[in-house]
C-alpha cells in the first residue's frame, strides 16, 4: 500500500495548526507540524514532505526567509511551498511579502486562512497531483 502525501503546515497559531492537521488527516493526508520558520525549515529537511503549507507572518523566522532557505538547500529546493495568509486580498505590501518575491522562492500560491474545509482540501489536493 502507498504511503498517503505528507504534508508539512508551518504556523504559529496553534489553533490553526492544530485545524489544518486535523482536516489535512480527516482527508486521508499525513501531517508534520512546525511552529516557526526554523522549525519548518529542519522538519522539510527530515520529513521531506510533498507539500509545505507556510504562515507568512511568525517569529523567529518568517515564512519568506524560511522559504528562502529552504529553496537554497538541494534537499528542500524542490518541495512544493503554498503560503497562508489571514488577510482577505493578499496585498504584497500588507503581508510583507512581494507576489514576485513569493514566485521566486517558489511558491505555488497564497491560501487564504479560514477557507472551508472543502475548498481547503480540493487546493492541497491541487499542489500535490491528487
Amino acid at each position: 500500500m502507498n504511503n498517503p502525501p505528507k504534508i508539512l503546515v508551518v504556523d504559529d497559531e496553534p489553533s490553526l495548526r492544530e485545524l489544518y492537521e486535523a482536516e489535512l488527516v480527516h482527508a486521508g493526508l499525513s501531517v508534520v507540524t512546525a511552529t516557526n520558520g526554523q522549525e519548518g525549515v529542519a522538519a522539510a529537511k527530515r520529513e521531506q514532505p510533498d507539500l509545505i503549507l507556510m504562515d507568512v507572518s511568525m517569529p523567529i523566522m518568517d515564512g519568506a526567509s524560511a522559504a528562502l532557505a529552504l529553496k537554497n538547500d538541494p534537499d528542500t529546493k524542490d518541495i512544493k511551498l503554498v503560503f497562508l495568509t489571514s488577510l482577505s486580498d493578499p496585498n504584497p505590501a500588507e503581508i510583507g511579502i512581494d507576489v514576485n518575491v513569493a514566485k521566486q522562492v517558489g511558491a505555488l500560491d497564497f491560501i487564504k486562512k479560514g477557507l472551508p474545509t472543502k475548498e481547503f482540501i480540493l487546493k492541497v489536493n491541487q499542489y500535490i497531483g491528487r
